[in-house]
């Protein structure tokens, strides 16, 4: 099934806001976090993003797929990086090691010595809320902001006309495309078709999706053609664009835009003095001494 979202009211402080201004919090947040390895500013941007999500209001039953999702592509990189050491050793490197865990197993042949430091133990911490923060800060964005409202949003963005409308088509096919997918997949079922059933290796698997994906396939293809049939006859691209709707500022735009500035700002001089590099807890190293 395809991970994809709908959009409906509900009428919370996160749908009053402006979108420009739910943007621009996203982004200065995401670059306010990237120049942080401590896990105390980590936990930081934690609280912050898991505040947003929760006065968005959105439910587990609306974005457990994207849950899904991400705890799986977080647990692969996050353990990967920790039994490996690679790409957190740039960050923990400077710092002598504290064995905590080790072993040794033969595997094909070979001997393999994993082994878990307090500093990559630490890491790993860091690097996994760290990646739910990110997810928490951008979740909201396509379940809080009106479909029709993407291209006005990033038009006055200051994206050029053409960009601004592409985003808008991308922001709006995955959903297209998860709606005309079910409506396939219903179609096929009406049919004989069982996909529960399906056996085989994977390649006998992807051949059996073929009543699925080349109807999906050819209907985007046909949507997209008549999408752009459509800009050609209004003449897209031949001059400024208008916009049905406009969108203004409110005070409570204000202050989140200019509480994402000044954490920015913040962030910039913290990280400029020298605060936020990487931190172990001593807790944890008396436990690996000990």
């Amino acid at each position: 099934m395809l991970v994809t979202w709908r959009y409906r009211e509900r009428n919370t402080i996160i749908q009053r806001l402006d979108p420009r201004s739910q943007i621009i919090f996203m982004l200065c947040a995401f670059f306010s976090l990237i120049q942080f390895w401590d896990l105390r500013f980590i936990l930081f941007f934690f609280v912050l993003a898991t505040t947003q999500l929760l006065l968005a209001r959105l439910s587990w039953k609306e974005t457990r797929r994207f849950w899904f999702v991400i705890m799986m592509i977080i647990t692969i990189l996050s353990l990967a990086t920790a039994l490996t050491g690679r790409g957190g050793i740039d960050v923990y490197a400077e710092t002598l090691p504290h064995p905590l865990w080790e072993a040794q197993f033969n595997l094909f042949g070979r001997l393999f010595t994993p082994e878990i430091s307090v500093e990559r133990f630490t890491f790993l911490i860091g690097q996994i809320i760290r990646f739910f923060s990110f997810a928490a800060l951008a979740v909201p964005i396509p379940f809080t902001i009106h479909p029709a409202r993407y291209g006005i949003t990033f038009r006055k963005l200051g994206i050029p006309d053409k960009f601004a409308f592409a985003t808008d088509l991308a922001f709006r096919f995955i959903p297209s495309l998860g709606q005309d997918f079910q409506m396939t997949l219903d179609a096929q079922k009406a049919r004989g078709y069982e996909l529960e059933r399906i056996g085989g290796g994977l390649a006998q698997q992807i051949r059996n999706m073929a009543p699925l994906l080349i109807p999906l396939i050819i209907g985007s293809i046909i949507r997209s053609d008549e999408i752009i049939d459509a800009m050609d006859l209004r003449g897209f691209g031949t001059g400024p664009r208008s916009w049905l709707e406009e969108l203004g500022y409110s005070r409570l735009d204000y202050i989140v835009i200019s509480f994402g500035l000044l954490l920015f700002l913040g962030s910039i001089v913290l990280n400029l003095r020298g605060f936020g590099d990487f931190w172990v807890p001593p807790f944890l190293i008396n436990i690996a001494a000990g």
